[in-house]
């Protein structure tokens, strides 16, 4: 298995996961709303604080290879379609400590009715990490065989 190192710009999101934008269609955020979705399959998010950080990996682009774990049809909101989410392993590097584990979390743009990111922009769940702002410059690794990163 081999991880792939790139450089990244926290940017701030639509604030919909965390709940953070006041959305009462999304009381306490989408993933919270989510998790219990998550969890009857298979996948337990609690150790990752319950909002996403975005990230611009501008000018480089991602491409979907193989998630670590594709969960499909996922009716987790009473008025809403179902959707399908992809997760990919992340790591984010840290000169102070040791990396810091998480997911690439990736609704699937055809199944997601709104709150689209840019081409550039990847959602990532990783426990709270002290001291990240917007316009920090970060740098990530992420494993080859589930995402490319690169120029287009």
């Amino acid at each position: 298995m081999s991880w792939q190192t790139f450089s990244a710009r926290v940017v701030r999101g639509h604030r919909v996961a965390s709940g953070l934008n006041g959305d009462p269609k999304f009381p306490g955020g989408t993933l919270r709303m989510q998790t219990p979705h998550f969890r009857a399959q298979g996948l337990e998010l609690g150790r990752f604080f319950p909002g996403t950080l975005n990230i611009s990996i501008a000018p480089l682009r991602y491409c979907v290879l193989a998630p670590r774990l594709t969960l499909r049809a996922v009716k987790w909101h009473p008025t809403e379609p179902a959707e399908d989410f992809s997760f990919f392993d992340v790591r984010l590097l840290r000169a102070d400590g040791p990396a810091v584990e998480g997911l690439v979390y990736f609704p699937h743009p055809e199944t997601k009715p709104a709150h689209f990111q840019a081409a550039d922009v990847l959602e990532l769940l990783l426990p709270l990490v002290p001291g990240l702002d917007y316009g920090m410059e970060i740098r990530l690794e992420a494993r080859s065989d589930q995402l490319q990163i690169g120029a287009e």
